[in-house]
């Protein structure tokens, strides 16, 4: 049970890239069907539905102290660690970021049948064993080449498909922005995962690790734009997440 409760917890802790604890749904490199940076980045003030979002956000000062310390994990460790990892050539870096991509299939497959989008879950194994092949085991990304969409579902936004409300806004120790909905779905999402499965915990960490800051390296200072030109990035980001959640749930 200590095993299984340290790998549910090492899966959590290292489930998203570096740049999550800053800016959640972020994933530079990978091919997106949509919520590309540049929504991410959009005014977070904006109305939906001519309604204005309500955020439910009562631990606004622990979370603002995690914030605090995620940031100087981001700027003294994390950040300066993806620049050295730059070293790499960025086609080599994108071949990482796919093979992991290609890995969590398992997540976005599942969670588009739970939701009963048959054609996302299709779209899924069609990808997997494209990229699978083709792909040198999900190296390369010939079923982007080939026009077949990548359906970023998960637990959190299954949940939000049958009503289940968003929950108070959190900020969770270097996995950065989530809501109770959400951190309850990331737990679900990693028994999906298929590292944990005949790895060491070493070998497990070290992967997610790279994986991290892989994609991190592939980000393009998005983080220190946010930090540039708000004046509250924790206020920005708050809000960019929770709308950006809120659009994915209602698709």
């Amino acid at each position: 049970m200590k095993k299984i409760a340290l790998l549910i917890f090492l899966a959590l802790l290292f489930s998203l890239p570096a740049s999550s604890l800053l800016a959640a749904e972020i994933q530079p490199g990978a091919d997106v069907e949509v919520f590309e940076e540049d929504d991410f980045l959009d005014d977070p003030f904006a109305e939906e539905d001519g309604q204005e979002l309500q955020i439910c956000d009562p631990l606004e000062p622990v979370n603002r102290g995690i914030f605090w310390f995620n940031d100087k994990l981001y700027v003294y460790l994390f950040k300066p660690v993806a620049r050295a990892w730059r070293v790499v050539p960025e086609p080599a870096r994108i071949s990482v970021s796919n093979f992991f991509t290609n890995l969590a299939t398992p997540v976005r497959f599942t969670n588009s049948l739970l939701q009963l989008k048959f054609k996302a879950a299709g779209g899924e194994l069609h990808r997997f064993v494209a990229n699978s092949t083709f792909g040198l085991g999900g190296l390369f990304d010939p079923a982007s080449e080939a026009g077949l969409a990548k359906y970023d579902e998960d637990l959190g936004q299954t949940f939000g498909h049958y009503g289940v409300g968003s929950g108070p806004y959190l900020i969770l120790p270097i996995l950065g922005p989530s809501n109770l909905r959400d951190g309850i779905g990331r737990i679900g999402d990693s028994f999906l995962d298929p590292l944990p499965y005949g790895l060491k915990t070493e070998e497990i960490i070290a992967l997610k690790v790279l994986n991290g800051e892989n994609e991190l390296s592939l980000d393009k200072d998005t983080y220190e734009g946010i930090k540039k030109h708000e004046i509250d990035p924790y206020l920005f980001i708050r809000s960019a997440y929770e709308q950006n959640r809120a659009a994915r749930v209602s698709k």
